[in-house]
C-alpha cells in the first residue's frame, strides 16, 4: 500500500493514468459501453476532457493531446492528456504528458517538430517535439491581476512519451492582458522563422521567433473583423493551396465563446495573404466578416476549439482538423458520468473558389471508410414518410445521400431517429429559408440545462441548386453532417434515454427525389 508520503503528486497522477489505461485495455462490461458513449469518436477513458491540444504527426503517429482533469468529470486544474493513432481512427491512450507546476496549470497550446533544431533541444540527431502552452496562474487570477496567463514550452525526445519543461519559462510573459492564451506555433519555411498566433481577449496576436524561445510581436489582428460577441480562443494559422490551382492563401481559424448564431461556442475563419510580417484579409472576404458578421467553419452547436495537425507529411498534403464535440453553454452538465466530452470526427479542410469567393470546405477523412462493415444501396424514389432501412441500427451509421429538390414549390424534409420511449431527433432541410436544421428538442434528456434544446438550430445553405448531397455520421449521441461536399457542416450532440432504434424519412412539404444513397453500419473503435 502506498501512502501519501510515498507518492509525489506527479507520480500519483501518472499512477491514475496508468490504471485508467490498464482498465481500458481489458474487456469490461461498463467501460466504453456506458449510455451515450460514442463508439467511433475519441473519448478519454475516464473524467473530463475539453480542447484538443498539441496536434502533431511524427514517425507514423498522429498525436492528440487534450485538456484533461484526471480527478473529476467536470473542468478543473488542467493537464495535457495524450493519445496516439496510426490512422486517426483507432487510438491508444498514453500517460498524462504535461502537469501543473509552480507557474500554473497547463492550458491549451500546440506542438511541432523542430526539424532544424533551432531550439537546441535536440540530441544525437533526434529532432525535438516542442510543445507551447499557456500557463494559468489561478492564484494570480483570484487576486485580480491581469497577467495571470503566460506562455511556456516543453520538449520531448522520445516521440512524446516524456517531456522536459524549459528552464527559461515563461518564454512569452504577459504584459497585462487578460485572456492571453492558446498559442499555435508553425514553422514558416519560406522565411525560415517560427510563427506564433495566440488569443488576446477579442483579437489575435502574431509573433515570430528564430528558436521558439525568443519572440517578437509583429501584428494584432481582428479588432475590426468578424464576430465579437464572445472571447476569442484557440486560434490556428496556416497556408493552403486553393483547390485546382497553384495559388496559396493563408487561413486563420479563431474559436470564440459565446456568440455563435445558434448560441454558445463555435469557430470562425478568415482568408488572406501573409508576407512574413502582416496578415491582410482578401478584399472580397472583408465584406463577409465586416460589421460583426462571421464566416463559420461549423454551424452546429457542438464543434469548438478545432485546430489542425502540424507536420503532416508533404506526400499526404492534407490539412487535418479535429474539434471538441461540446459547447460551454452546457458542457459540464451533460448527463455522462464516467467521462465527459468527445472529439469530433477528424476532418480534412480544402480551400475552394465559389460564387461568393474563397471558402473552406470540410470533409470526413477517408480513413473512416475502414469502419464500414455492412452496406446497403438505396434505390431512387420519391421520398415518403416511413422507414429508410429496417436492418441497420442508427446508433452507429454512415449515410451518403443525394436528393433533387422540386423544380417548383417548397420542400421541407429529412431524417428522423426514433426509440421505444417516443423520443426523436430530426435532421432536415427547408427551402423556404434555404437552411439545414437540427432539432433535438424531443431527442431525450434535456433537463440538465435550460439552453440545450430551446430551439431548432439552423445552418444556411449558400447555394440554391436543386441537387443536394448529405454525408451523415450518427454515433449514439451525436450527429455530423457534411452537406454539398462539405460546403455546409453541422455537429450536434443529444442524449436519448435509450439508443435510437429506427430511422425514417419525414416529409413536411414538397416532392423530393432521392437520386441515390448508400448506408453503412460502422464498427466500434474500442471493442474487438
Amino acid at each position: 500500500m502506498f501512502t501519501k508520503h510515498q507518492i509525489s503528486m506527479r507520480n500519483f497522477v501518472s499512477l491514475l493514468m496508468i490504471l485508467s489505461i490498464a482498465a481500458c485495455s481489458k474487456t469490461s462490461k461498463s467501460l466504453y459501453t456506458e449510455p451515450h458513449r460514442p463508439q467511433f469518436h475519441f473519448t478519454p477513458a475516464q473524467n473530463w476532457m475539453n480542447d484538443p491540444n498539441g496536434l502533431v504527426y511524427y514517425e507514423g503517429e498522429y498525436h492528440l493531446f487534450y485538456q484533461y482533469h484526471p480527478f473529476s468529470n467536470v473542468w478543473g486544474p488542467m493537464h495535457w492528456g495524450h493519445a496516439v493513432s496510426k490512422d486517426l481512427v483507432h487510438w491508444q491512450h498514453l500517460p498524462i504528458a504535461l502537469e501543473p507546476d509552480k507557474l500554473g496549470t497547463i492550458f491549451s497550446g500546440s506542438a511541432a517538430i523542430d526539424w532544424k533544431n533551432t531550439s537546441g533541444f535536440g540530441k544525437n540527431g533526434v529532432p525535438p517535439m516542442v510543445a507551447m502552452f499557456t500557463y494559468h496562474d489561478a492564484e494570480g487570477e483570484k487576486k485580480g491581476r491581469d497577467d495571470f496567463q503566460t506562455q511556456g514550452i516543453a520538449y520531448s525526445l522520445d516521440k512524446g512519451r516524456t517531456w522536459t519543461k524549459y528552464s527559461g519559462n515563461p518564454v512569452l510573459p504577459n504584459a497585462g492582458v487578460r485572456d492571453f492564451r492558446d498559442p499555435k506555433i508553425l514553422w514558416d519555411a519560406e522565411r525560415a522563422q517560427w510563427l506564433l498566433v495566440l488569443a488576446a481577449q477579442q483579437q489575435l496576436k502574431l509573433y515570430t521567433s528564430p528558436d521558439l524561445k525568443n519572440w517578437t510581436w509583429i501584428q494584432d489582428f481582428g479588432a475590426e473583423w468578424g464576430n465579437h460577441r464572445g472571447v476569442w480562443e484557440c486560434p490556428d494559422f496556416f497556408p493552403m493551396k486553393v483547390a485546382g490551382s497553384e495559388q496559396t492563401k493563408w487561413v486563420l481559424l479563431e474559436n470564440f465563446n459565446p456568440g455563435m448564431p445558434n448560441g454558445g461556442s463555435g469557430c470562425q475563419y478568415f482568408i488572406g495573404d501573409f508576407d512574413g510580417k502582416q496578415f491582410v484579409l482578401d478584399a472580397d472576404f472583408r465584406f463577409s466578416v465586416a460589421n460583426g458578421r462571421g464566416m463559420y467553419l461549423d454551424h452546429g452547436r457542438d464543434n469548438y476549439a478545432g485546430v489542425t495537425w502540424s507536420d503532416v507529411p508533404a506526400q499526404d498534403g492534407r490539412r487535418l482538423l479535429i474539434g471538441w464535440m461540446s459547447n460551454w453553454d452546457y458542457a459540464t452538465k451533460v448527463p455522462t458520468e464516467a467521462w465527459r466530452s468527445a472529439n469530433t470526427l477528424p476532418r480534412q479542410l480544402t480551400l475552394r473558389n465559389t460564387a461568393f469567393g474563397l471558402r473552406l470546405f470540410t470533409h470526413p477523412i477517408v480513413e473512416l471508410e475502414k469502419l464500414r462493415e455492412g452496406g446497403q444501396v438505396l434505390r431512387p424514389e420519391k421520398l415518403r414518410p416511413g422507414p429508410v432501412v429496417n436492418n441497420f441500427a442508427p446508433s452507429q451509421m454512415e449515410l451518403i445521400l443525394e436528393f433533387e429538390l422540386p423544380e417548383r414549390g417548397e420542400a421541407d424534409f429529412g431524417l428522423e431517429l426514433l426509440n421505444a420511449q417516443g423520443e426523436r431527433y430530426r435532421l432536415g432541410y427547408s427551402s423556404r429559408i434555404n437552411s439545414f436544421y437540427s432539432d433535438r428538442r424531443q431527442a431525450g434528456q434535456t433537463q440538465f440545462t435550460d439552453n440545450f434544446a430551446k430551439d431548432r438550430h439552423y445552418a444556411p445553405r449558400p447555394d440554391n441548386v436543386r441537387k443536394m448531397q448529405w454525408h451523415v455520421f450518427l454515433d449514439h449521441a451525436s450527429m455530423e453532417i457534411f452537406a454539398d461536399d462539405g460546403r455546409t457542416v453541422m455537429t450536434e450532440i443529444f442524449f436519448p434515454s435509450t439508443p435510437f432504434s429506427a430511422i425514417q424519412w419525414f416529409v413536411n412539404e414538397g416532392e423530393v427525389q432521392l437520386k441515390n444513397g448508400q448506408i453503412y453500419a460502422l464498427k466500434s473503435i474500442w471493442r474487438k
